[in-house]
């Protein structure tokens, strides 16, 4: 069995049309959405990202603002700027971007983003009104893996779906998401063993741990599906997922590359939040494609 390629890039091209016509909307009341950055290290890992979502949201018509306080800031420094960018009317869209300095804790630090401009749904606010239905920013990661496996019409009501990874980024909240979705899920973790009892029962394994080759083709049910958010820099430079790509694909049906899957759509779901935020925020109607809500069943 050769696995499909489910490819980022096609998602993320629906989703910059979306953002198009949001951007649109907003130039129209005279709103130029602002999304800003706040970044407190010198990894250069971390730093391209935020290159490329400030590239991302230039192209869409978004001004992205770059705080960067330097790999010294301390918790008081990063809080404050927090609460300044909430206050701040110009900026409609704010993201905390770890990694941060020794000592420093980004979930004693998110509560200072608004829930209103928390386009990436770290604030536990934001995270509690997913909980249990309520309207609110999803963390753009975990929204991304349902994104791709909706957009290539993988049916998730009844299906078995594995999550490898606990994270309040991404294992938390697609559980949520996934429920609301009416999957049964099960979600594991480090005492998860052994894992593949766990992902050998799965139609759908999503692998969300930061650990390269975790998941192989061992792992999985002969035709299952595979979404790989891990992103693991390797001492060569080569930017490789948590899933074992050659052995998965004899076994899955289908799997997301690294880099050009996940990563890419997790990049245009930001920008796009940023839009639907400024749209609220101006009160504006979004667009079709809001933020999640409903009662989880």
């Amino acid at each position: 069995m050769t696995a499909l390629q489910l490819l980022g890039k096609p998602v993320a091209q629906q989703l910059r049309a979306e953002t198009e016509t949001n951007v649109a909307a907003l130039h129209q009341r005279g709103v130029l959405p602002g999304l800003a950055v706040v970044v407190a290290t010198d990894n250069e890992a971390t730093l391209w990202y935020v290159r490329s979502i400030a590239r991302a949201a230039d192209k869409a018509g978004v001004r992205c603002t770059v705080v960067d306080l330097g790999a010294g800031a301390g918790a008081d420094e990063i809080a404050s700027a927090l609460t300044l960018l909430s206050a701040d009317e110009d900026v409609h869209g704010i993201i905390l971007q770890t990694p941060l300095p020794p000592g420093v804790a980004a979930d004693e630090l998110v509560a200072h983003i608004s829930a209103a401009k928390d386009v990436d749904g770290a604030n536990p606010l934001s995270l509690g009104r997913l909980t249990v239905g309520q309207q609110a920013f999803a963390p753009a990661t975990a929204r991304a893996v349902v994104e791709i496996l909706e957009h290539y019409e993988i049916p998730l009501a009844g299906r078995h779906v594995s999550v490898v990874g606990r994270s309040a980024v991404v294992g938390k909240p697609l559980l949520q998401l996934l429920l609301r979705r009416d999957a049964t899920v099960t979600v594991c973790h480090s005492r998860s063993r052994p894992l593949e009892r766990y992902t050998a029962e799965a139609e759908i394994v999503v692998a969300a741990v930061g650990r390269p080759g975790l998941v192989t083709g061992a792992h999985l049910r002969p035709g299952a599906v595979v979404v790989d958010v891990g992103t693991n820099v390797l001492d060569n430079g080569d930017l490789v997922g948590d899933v074992e790509p050659l052995s998965a694909a004899e076994v899955a049906s289908a799997l997301t590359p690294v880099p050009g899957g996940v990563g890419t759509v997790t990049t245009a779901l930001l920008v796009l939040h940023t839009t639907q935020a400024a749209l609220q925020l101006t009160e504006e109607p979004a667009s079709a494609r809001t933020l999640e809500s409903g009662t989880p069943s």
